[in-house]
C-alpha cells in the first residue's frame, strides 16, 4: 500500500461563471431540486438529448484527465472541465446541486466520492477520480473514471484496473426483463475475488432530465433492489471498490466521503440506455 499522508481539506477559489445563455437545471439557486415524478422510461428524443449530453460529459473528463500529473491541483482540473463544457452550450451539472461549490467531483487515494476541487496539490503515486456530469438540451450525461498519477503501486494500480472491469461486468449484466439487483450482484461477486470492499450507502441512480430520478442501482446484492430492467430505461452504474472497509466517514464539508479505515478507493461509471437486447453506453466521448 502506498505510504501517501492522508487528505487534508484545501481552499477553495471563487465560484466560477457560467454564460448566461446556457440553461440551467432547475435546481441552481434552490436548496435542493425539485422530486422528479416521471417515467424511468424514456422517449427516443429523451435518448438522443441524453447521447448529446454524454458525449460532452465524457469529453470534458477526457479534457480535464489530460491536465492530471504530479504538481497540479485539483482546481485547476475543474477549471478545465468547467471551461470544456461552457465552451460546448452545456452546464456542469453539479455546479450548485445541492450546494455544491464546483464543477466536477475530484476524489483522492481514500475519498470514495464528491471531493470538491481545491488547492490539493497531485503527488506522484495517488490516484484521483474525476466525476463529470453536463446538463444540455434539459438532460443530464454523467460519468467518472478514476486516474493514475505517476508511478502508482501495485496495488492501488490493481485495485484501478479491477474497478473499471467491474463496470464492464456489471454493463454485460443489463438486461431487459432482469432485476436491478443483477448489476450489484455481479460487482460484488467480482469484487469479493479479491477482498475489496464494496460501498453500499452510495449508489448509481435514475437519470434523465433529473440529475437523480429516485432510481436506485445498488452495487452489491440488495434483496430491496427488485425494479425489472425495461427498454428505454436510464441510469448509471458507479461501482465505489475499497481495498479495506466498505464504511465511510464525512468531512465537515458535508460532501467529502472518505474510508473509514483510510485505506484507498476507485470508482468507475457510465450512463446508460437500456436496449432490447442490453444496454448502450450513452457516456462515450
Amino acid at each position: 500500500m502506498s505510504g501517501q499522508s492522508l487528505l487534508v481539506p484545501g481552499e477553495l477559489s471563487p465560484t466560477r461563471s457560467v454564460p448566461g445563455n446556457i440553461r440551467r437545471p432547475e435546481y441552481v439557486g434552490k436548496p435542493a431540486p425539485t422530486p422528479y415524478t416521471g417515467p424511468e422510461v424514456q422517449t427516443p428524443e429523451t435518448i438522443e438529448a441524453m447521447r448529446v449530453a454524454g458525449r460532452i460529459a465524457a469529453r470534458a473528463m477526457e479534457e480535464a484527465a489530460k491536465h492530471i500529473a504530479p504538481g497540479v491541483t485539483t482546481d485547476e482540473l475543474d477549471r478545465v472541465a468547467h471551461a470544456y463544457m461552457c465552451d460546448h452550450g452545456a452546464y456542469p451539472s453539479t455546479l450548485g446541486y445541492r450546494g455544491y461549490p464546483k464543477s466536477l467531483c475530484s476524489s483522492v487515494n481514500e475519498v470514495i466520492c464528491h471531493g470538491i476541487p481545491d488547492s490539493t496539490v497531485l503527488r506522484d503515486g495517488d490516484i484521483v477520480n474525476l466525476d463529470v456530469t453536463a446538463y444540455i438540451g434539459g438532460v443530464h450525461g454523467d460519468n467518472n473514471a478514476t486516474y493514475l498519477v505517476g508511478e502508482v503501486d501495485e496495488e492501488s494500480r490493481l485495485l484501478v484496473e479491477r474497478t473499471r472491469e467491474s463496470l464492464a461486468r456489471a454493463i454485460k449484466a443489463v438486461k431487459p426483463g432482469r432485476q436491478i439487483n443483477i448489476i450489484g450482484r455481479v460487482i460484488e461477486s467480482y469484487a469479493k475475488r479479491f477482498g475489496y470492499g464494496v460501498v453500499r450507502d452510495f449508489t448509481g441512480h435514475g437519470i434523465n432530465s433529473s440529475f437523480h430520478s429516485g432510481l436506485i442501482v445498488p452495487h452489491y446484492d440488495s434483496p430491496h433492489a427488485t425494479t425489472v430492467i425495461q427498454p428505454g430505461m436510464t441510469f448509471t452504474i458507479e461501482p465505489m471498490l475499497t481495498l479495506g472497509t466498505h464504511e465511510y466517514d464525512m468531512w465537515d464539508d458535508g460532501w467529502t466521503v472518505v474510508t473509514k479505515d483510510r485505506r484507498r478507493t476507485a470508482q468507475f461509471e457510465h450512463t446508460l440506455v437500456v436496449t432490447d437486447s442490453g444496454a448502450e453506453i450513452l457516456t462515450l466521448p
